[in-house]
């Protein structure tokens, strides 16, 4: 019983998702689209950068609006009304407007595009623009509203409004004389005021949105990676999909070693002389006078492989020759398909002109 149980426990914790998420998982995420980022964060920065440009920019701002008005009043009402007067007129005022809108929206857009790519980098998936019957699935909608992330929303939005409730408030309070004193000002001044007032206005609360946001930020990014938790069982089959299956590869190679030591041993046909140790070591080598400017090893192998490239030799009545130091050397600093180096020359030119009077070559 108790190794039942200790085996059910190592599946319940093999299963259990504590790990955090390989890179690998985390690229596949990001590759479908499942990231996580503030949507408030972005909103906020755009909407502090355009009170910003308006508290930089806004005299000359409110001189071109007091401009584009003072001619529509002065100059062109008391035109007359005809089609091509209309059409000249909405053309005029749609120029205007856009003009004087253009940079605001710039800005608006530019500081979005940042806060964007602050969070996620750059990231475009054409398939979250493709048409998906479940987005209109009521079923799933409803869940959608009555689950766990649609409360922890609407209590963000409760919070969001109640602080921008408050520090719009705590404005109006600490510019409460100015804008009594406004009353009895000019229409110009007053103007003035309340609108320095509706900036500050408008930047304290877009500041108390950034700090919210970046706190969603961190629920979002804790939320994210709670969801991307992987089972210990997980990521040994990641690891099994990415770098294949030990059992797999080690077949593989084995099969790869097999194939490898059959086309060496065909080779050994071919040798001139085979060098021993006599019975650890055994070094195949074949020499060409007319295309090789040194011998080549055409097979090498220790104990049973040794063992059958002397067998080898022998049944092609290839010359074996027993040079112990020789041998080892071979063996350890030479692969199949190697030339004789420098130092060798001696020690092999004696072995091959052994061999060769032997078969009466020479």
């Amino acid at each position: 019983m108790a190794s039942i149980r200790y085996t059910i426990d190592l599946q319940y914790f093999a299963g259990e998702k504590t790990e955090k998420a390989t890179p690998h998982k985390r690229q596949e995420s990001r590759k479908k689209g499942q990231i996580f980022k503030s949507i408030d964060l972005s909103t906020a920065l755009a909407l502090f950068a355009v009170f910003l440009y308006l508290r930089v920019a806004g005299g000359s701002v409110g001189e071109k609006l007091t401009g584009m008005m003072n001619g529509f009043f002065y100059n062109q009402l008391n035109m007359n009304v005809t089609e091509n007067n209309v059409h000249h007129l909405f053309s005029e005022l749609t120029f205007q407007t856009f003009a004087l809108l253009a940079p605001l929206l710039a800005v608006a857009l530019l500081s979005g595009i940042i806060g964007q790519v602050i969070q996620v980098g750059f990231l475009f998936h054409p398939e979250w623009l493709a048409f998906k019957f479940d987005r209109i699935d009521p079923i799933r909608g409803i869940r959608r509203m009555y689950s766990l992330r649609a409360v922890v929303e609407l209590l963000k939005s409760i919070l969001k409004i109640a602080i921008i409730g408050i520090v719009t408030f705590a404005v109006i309070w600490l510019n409460r004389v100015p804008v009594l004193e406004s009353a009895a000002k000019p229409v110009a001044d007053s103007a003035r005021t309340m609108g320095k007032i509706v900036l500050d206005m408008g930047m304290a609360a877009s500041l108390a949105l950034i700090v919210l946001a970046l706190l969603d930020y961190l629920y979002q990014k804790y939320d994210y990676e709670k969801k991307m938790r992987m089972s210990r069982q997980e990521i040994k089959d990641e690891f099994k999909n990415i770098e294949g299956d030990p059992q797999i590869k080690s077949r593989i190679r084995e099969r790869q070693k097999q194939m490898a030591m059959r086309r060496m041993m065909q080779e050994v046909p071919k040798a001139d002389v085979v060098i021993t140790n006599p019975t650890h070591f055994a070094v195949a080598l074949q020499y060409k006078a007319e295309t090789m400017t040194a011998p080549v090893v055409i097979a090498k192998g220790a104990d049973f492989l040794a063992l059958r490239i002397k067998e080898a030799a022998r049944k092609n009545d290839i010359v074996i020759v027993e040079r112990k130091p020789l041998a080892r050397a071979l063996y350890r600093r030479l692969d199949v398909g190697d030339s004789i180096p420098e130092d060798f020359f001696k020690a092999v030119a004696e072995i091959l002109a052994y061999v060769y009077r032997i078969k009466g070559k020479v």
